[in-house]
């Protein structure tokens, strides 16, 4: 009498047992990645900006929370989290405050750090002088060249380049 061939049933048995490791192996790898992904999105600085002529900052979510500071139109912030109609904000000194979220753009302006600020034709410290701003003029950021250096527009339709570390909010 012929024996069931349980070899080739284990066998068969441990490659699905295998298959099945790996496929959740697989499965781990791809969530950890995706984690990662998500986690380096996350960790991506949004600025906003106000988009009215002036704002209220409060130090909780509410109307009825305490009022710290009233800001004017083009105040760049770093938007930390969004809760509701409310947008947790910080500044360009690190504080952190809550503000109205249709008070504010996503057009990006930068804040003029240093006490003068010249803006150049090209992004290279010899190149001609534009324009110059003093400190805490809010200028529009129109791009980073990655290199340093954040391409920019004045009130007056002025167009130049100024060194990132001499802004706040790119």
């Amino acid at each position: 009498m012929k024996q069931p061939a349980t070899g080739n049933l284990h066998a068969s048995r441990k490659l699905t047992v295998g298959m099945v490791f790996r496929s959740v192996i697989f499965t781990g790898l791809i969530i950890v990645a995706g984690s990662l992904l998500y986690a380096a999105k996350a960790t991506a600085v949004d600025y906003v900006s106000v988009g009215e002529s002036s704002a209220i900052l409060y130090d909780a979510p509410s109307l009825k929370a305490k009022k710290k500071f009233v800001v004017n139109r083009y105040m760049p912030f770093e938007q930390v989290v969004t809760l509701n109609n409310w947008v947790k904000v910080r500044d360009s000194k690190g504080e952190l405050s809550w503000i109205e979220k249709h008070l504010l753009s996503n057009k990006r302006y930068v804040f003029v750090l240093s006490p003068l600020l010249d803006a150049r034709a090209n992004p290279d410290a010899g190149a001609a002088k534009v324009f110059q701003a003093r400190q805490q003029v809010a200028l529009e950021r129109l791009e980073s060249t990655g290199d340093g250096w954040v391409k920019v527009r004045h009130q007056d339709g002025e167009i130049g380049y100024v060194r990132s570390t001499e802004v706040w909010g790119d």
